[in-house]
């Protein structure tokens, strides 16, 4: 049986920007080690599996190497891809079962807007080798429940980072979120994420890594309202509007391929 596959730009309204991600619409679960292969086989920085419920939809995320517990472009791209399909109805909102807790996806204007939890940061030591291993000297360094927060002086500082990745893929965490203030006076702060332990050097665009940097600008500008860029080599632009314990962030999808999976479940 051929199943529905798709891939998307997702944090971009142009093809071949943002991050890519793809969508993999399954009518039930099968095992997680063939969701392990498709997901090798896509070899993107996230691939989605979803199936319906009566509720709604259960989503997943897998990395070439490993599922995570939370993954925003990929969410996105699940969400355009259903209601660019009619699976769902063009202005109804999107419940996500995942595992973390009930995602929800929503149109807004010519935006797609995710509400996902709050991935606050706390103060810590850089571990051995993780400033080595970025080649960089940190005004802050912080630790969420996923990833390791470093702050450095200037955008260009930023942009210029050229990792070694063997020794950052060492170091304990998801992975590591690197963030300035902006240079470009149309975006508040820009960052890049790093991942080589989950097989991802760099993540072109990250949601999840936003639900961190909202609370984390918010302590240091005052506001609860960014326009944020990604500075990767495709870059992508994520709104961010902090509300409590959640995070909204918005942007927007471009589907690059729709075919069929032909690997059995």
């Amino acid at each position: 049986m051929s199943i529905p596959l798709f891939q998307v730009d997702a944090f971009t309204d142009q093809a071949f920007a943002g991050n890519p991600a793809a969508v993999c619409l399954l009518s039930s679960w099968p095992d997680s080690h063939w969701l392990h292969l498709v997901a090798r086989e896509m070899n993107l920085s996230e691939t989605a599996f979803v199936v319906r419920t009566k509720e709604g939809f259960d989503l997943r995320w897998f990395t070439p190497n490993v599922e995570v517990d939370l993954c925003g472009h990929a969410t996105l791209a699940s969400a355009h891809v259903l209601w660019h399909e009619g699976m769902v109805k063009s202005h109804a909102a999107i419940s996500f079962s995942t595992r973390s807790g009930i995602l929800k996806a929503m149109r807004n204007d010519d935006e797609i807007h995710l509400d996902f939890p709050l991935k606050a940061e706390e103060p810590t030591d850089p571990p051995l080798g993780l400033l080595e291993a970025l080649g960089v000297s940190a005004r802050y360094v912080g630790k969420n429940q996923f990833d390791y927060v470093v702050e450095v002086e200037s955008e260009t500082a930023l942009r210029g980072i050229m990792p070694d990745f063997r020794r950052l893929a060492t170091i304990q965490a998801r992975g590591v979120i690197v963030t300035s203030r902006s240079a470009d006076s149309r975006f508040d702060f820009v960052s890049r994420f790093f991942a080589p332990a989950c097989g991802v050097d760099e993540d072109p665009v990250t949601g999840s890594a936003h639900c961190c940097l909202g609370d984390f600008w918010k302590k240091r500008l005052s506001k609860d309202k960014f326009l944020a860029y990604q500075a990767s080599p495709r870059g992508g632009i994520v709104r961010v509007i902090v509300k409590g314990n959640r995070v909204l962030l918005g942007g927007k999808a471009v589907i690059i391929s729709k075919g069929e999976l032909l690997g059995k479940e």
